[in-house]
């Protein structure tokens, strides 16, 4: 592992919370896209705001970067050393995104105050939809480092397993 490093995974899978530990454990800035992407008010930057901003991020020396966002997928993945892969069950993400409901998370700029059946849906559909595209570009980049994670535990200990 080091210094640049991707997180990713279906929506609830724990990116963020695993992000923000990582950072603390490594002392690596962390840059969650959401943040990058989306104002206070639910509206989305623009996306040439936001590929700046992404690219201001992709520049620096060192980085943990979590989120998805498949359109930019490839050009973090091309500067990333590392990706770790949370690859948990769907059931499990759910429960995690009905739990965070109207909790302040330093990973999104408002606070969920009800479950969004839309985005439910997208978890429900996140393994068929975006995992082989995401399995696709690890092929097309196999000089990294994979680290795929299937349950919490196993995150868990790899971090409890850091200096």
């Amino acid at each position: 592992m080091k210094n640049r490093i991707l997180i990713i995974g279906s929506p609830g899978s724990g990116k963020s919370t695993f992000a923000r530990a990582l950072g603390k454990k490594l002392n690596i800035p962390v840059y969650h896209l959401d943040n990058l992407y989306w104002n206070a008010d639910k509206t989305n930057v623009e996306r040439d705001v936001f590929d700046r901003s992404l690219t201001e991020v992709l520049e620096k020396e060192s980085w943990i970067i979590d989120g998805n966002y498949s359109r930019t997928m490839e050009m973090r993945l091309e500067k990333a050393d590392t990706v770790f892969f949370l690859d948990l069950p769907v059931e499990v993400c759910l429960e995690s995104v009905r739990n965070r409901i109207g909790t302040v998370r330093p990973d999104i700029p408002w606070v969920e105050e009800e479950e969004d059946a839309e985005f439910m849906e997208y978890i429900r559909n996140f393994p068929e939809t975006h995992i082989p595209r995401m399995l696709s570009l690890f092929d097309k980049y196999p000089d990294k480092e994979y680290i795929t994670f299937r349950t919490r535990d196993e995150a868990d200990k790899f971090l409890n397993g850091l200096n």
